[in-house]
């Protein structure tokens, strides 16, 4: 395992902050270490930013922003393999979801270049009436202001990619805070940008240990766009403190919902369910972990999966052959497993797993039929638990689905037309997959978290557009 070591990349800063040893959540084992920034740093990056953003003659222009993004994406493709291996050690992904994401990071990269082609504005219609006489009107897009983005460990590189990839191609600087735990793979991406060409004061990553300098970050009235992906409560509580007139989009967790219809494909729907139900160990905010199927085919629906889920190798996330890796944090491992244990002791049928794996792991758990009151029933699990529930008419299951104060991505599994668009109406989601599991995802594709589960729309276009203002001109015929 390579150790690395990052300088502060906050331009200008004095070099001398402390060292964080970022260690695998596998085996302990120190990856890299970063330099940690205090309140000096943090002034220092929004003075920076905030003065490139108000020099409006010194914005990048869009062909350097394009030609900066695509050598980004080129330099990707020539260490993809190394950056795949530093999510996996740093995250705890296995190597085969690592190298996924990598190539994810790549095309969305590329998708940021591609976004700056099409950023057009649009015609205003003047010489209607009187009013509008002799007039014309247009829009242009510009840059938002200032980009400071709070980012999570479970997709390292690729929310960064969310995050910072729309502001270079929006004309934006940018502030970015990686997780803790993870932040090598952020200072690597942005790393790699500077190289490609971006100013080093045009982006900056900066690593807090400190929930009240982060917060003294977002709410800075220099910040004209926030972008949040995290927990809920974090989420809410800092855009409750954002200064007037900041934009922002938060991206929080679920407890996705899918209902499996008596004439459902099993033999299909079966392998879908368990690489949407453990895939990084469950810690995706669409991750499935609530299955409802019909009462006549949930027995053998929960023993199926409980069957594929004993096949799943555990362990070691750096190797090819591994399907579920370490939970992020011990208290995380001991937290699922309290609520397991809880579920069980209320009447819950354990179907497989409900134990640790090593010090790190967490076997995958089929559960059967928990209480509607218990935790793995009312919230997020954030780890490798798939519950299954029996319903006799589909309304009771869409009722069931919709009963949390979260909604996010959503699924069924039918081979009926009629079933799949009664469940696209009756379902509270953003989206719903039809015979795919709830986690399925491209990233040009709108991302959104509904309710307590986020706040705007994800998805690099989207994004893109989120950060930038339509200006119109107005001109009158002399």
């Amino acid at each position: 395992m390579k150790e690395r070591h990052f300088k502060s990349m906050v331009s200008e800063a004095s070099g001398k902050e402390p060292a964080l040893e970022i260690k695998s959540p596998f085996e302990g084992s120190v990856v890299g270490t970063v330099s940690v920034s205090a309140g000096d740093d943090i002034e220092r990056a929004l003075t920076i930013a905030h003065r490139l953003f108000k020099d409006r003659r010194g914005w990048l222009p869009a062909a350097d922003r394009e030609a900066i993004l695509r050598r980004t994406a080129q330099s990707m493709i020539d260490v993809a393999e190394d950056l795949a291996m530093l999510i996996a050690e740093e995250g705890g992904k296995p190597l085969i979801d690592a190298r996924a994401e990598t190539a994810r990071a790549i095309d969305g990269i590329l998708s940021c270049a591609e976004a700056i082609r099409g950023n057009g504005g649009h015609v205003i219609p003047m010489n209607i009436n009187a009013s509008s006489a002799h007039r014309m009107a247009f829009t242009q897009r510009e840059p938002i202001g200032v980009v400071v983005a709070v980012s999570a460990f479970n997709h390292p590189l690729n929310l960064i990619v969310h995050q910072v990839g729309p502001a270079v191609a929006a004309g934006c600087p940018f502030i970015v805070k990686p997780a803790t735990d993870t932040p090598l793979s952020c200072l690597t991406l942005i790393d790699i940008l500077r190289k490609a060409g971006l100013p080093e004061a045009w982006g900056q990553a900066i690593v807090l240990d400190s929930n009240e300098l982060a917060s003294r970050l977002v709410t800075d009235a220099r910040v004209g766009f926030f972008s949040f992906i995290g927990s809920a409560a974090v989420g809410w509580k800092l855009r409750s403190q954002l200064a007037p007139g900041v934009r922002c989009a938060l991206e929080h967790g679920g407890a996705a919902p899918v209902i499996v219809a008596a004439d459902a494909d099993l033999d299909k729907a079966i392998p879908k369910l368990i690489k949407g139900g453990f895939y990084h160990a469950g810690q995706v905010c669409v991750s499935v972990q609530r299955v409802y199927a019909h009462q006549s085919i949930v027995r053998n629906v929960a023993d199926r999966l409980a069957r594929a889920a004993e096949a799943l190798v555990v362990g070691d996330p750096t190797k090819a052959e591994t399907h579920v890796g370490p939970l992020i944090r011990r208290k995380e491992l001991d937290r699922v497993s309290t609520w397991v244990q809880n579920a069980v002791t209320a009447g819950t049928e354990l179907l497989t797993g409900g134990k640790p794996v090593g010090e790190t792991c967490y076997a995958p758990t089929i559960l059967f039929a928990p209480p509607a009151d218990c935790e793995v029933s009312q919230k997020e699990v954030f780890g490798p638990v798939v519950c299954v529930y029996p319903y006799d008419d589909i309304e009771q299951a869409f009722q069931a689905a919709n009963s949390l104060p979260v909604a996010f991505q959503a699924a069924v599994f039918t081979r009926d037309f009629d079933t799949a668009i009664r469940a696209y109406h009756g379902l509270d989601a953003s989206a719903v997959m039809v015979n795919e599991h709830t986690a399925f995802r491209v990233d040009w594709m709108p991302f959104a978290g509904l309710r307590e589960s986020g706040l705007g729309t994800g998805g690099i276009p989207y994004t893109f557009h989120d950060m930038q203002i339509e200006k119109m001109f107005v001109g009158v015929s002399p």
